[in-house]
């Protein structure tokens, strides 16, 4: 369904409608709702999966003031009060995961647990933070004058992703297919407006986190598993799980035992 907030048409799906808990997805940079289908058909819970701004079948305005990180947690703050989703678990994959924790430092008192899977809070260095918005500008300005096209064909090729060239071809089909329901305009003003080089870091505010977090990380994927272990150093009640064998997109190589780490959270509530 697709509801207006704030001006934008957001597009959300449901499934288990009549489970408990609600546990709220994110989808990364290129993705959509469409990514957390086969989770939810692994677990007992209501799973709420949301487009967020410029991907899937959200809007994607050509004003890049409207993909910044604070706008985009206002926009699902107003969402979730819109849906009377007042006590969530969420979940946040890689982009989704910096939009979820952007959100849960916000708004904390939403969320029963937070799920983070191959996530980041931003960069701590100023020449980082810099080097990274160029790089993300020039990515964006490529996407707009190559087309979707030519930018799917090398994204799907980043080192990133290698990982996945192991997957069953229908696997690789699908998020394929996925990338391409997006639009130019939506992914180049993401990157402008929220990449990691532009969010606000938040390696300061880990502390604050008193929900429980557990964060999920593929051993393929070291830059990510580092991470998380550094973050761990910040958070309270925190679990991190590395799975053997897999990359960045847990959910994707993995389903079963990211399922099952998922479920795991539901008995501590």
């Amino acid at each position: 369904m697709a509801t207006e907030i704030d001006g934008i048409k957001v597009h959300v799906r449901s499934w288990n409608d009549a489970a408990s808990p609600t546990i709220v997805c994110l989808h990364g940079f290129t993705g959509s709702s469409n990514t957390w289908l086969q989770l939810a058909n692994n677990i007992a819970a209501r799973v709420i999966a949301i487009d967020l701004i410029g991907h899937g079948k959200t809007s994607a305005p050509e004003d890049v003031g409207q993909y910044t990180m604070d706008a985009q947690v206002e926009l699902l703050e107003n969402l979730f009060e819109h849906l009377s989703l007042h006590s969530i678990i969420l979940l946040g994959y890689s982009l989704g995961g910096r939009v979820a924790l952007s959100y849960a430092v916000r708004y904390p008192n939403r969320i029963q647990q937070l799920i983070l899977e191959s996530a980041s809070p931003g960069l701590e260095n100023v020449e980082d933070r810099l080097a990274r918005q160029e790089a993300d500008n020039s990515l964006a300005t490529e996407i707009e004058q190559n087309g979707l096209i030519a930018f799917i064909d090398k994204w799907q090729d980043i080192p990133l992703f290698a990982s996945q060239r192991q997957l069953p071809q229908e696997v690789q089909k699908a998020v394929r297919e996925e990338r391409l329901q997006q639009r130019e305009i939506g992914l180049a003003n993401s990157l402008r407006g929220m990449g990691t080089g532009v969010m606000p870091q938040l390696w300061d505010r880990l502390n604050e986190l008193k929900m429980p977090v557990t964060l999920i990380t593929g051993q393929l994927d070291t830059k990510f598993v580092a991470i998380a272990e550094q973050m761990e150093k910040h958070i309270t009640k925190v679990k991190h799980q590395t799975i053997l064998g897999a990359g960045h997109a847990i959910h994707v190589e993995n389903l079963v035992e990211f399922a099952t780490i998922v479920k795991e959270t539901f008995q501590e509530i």
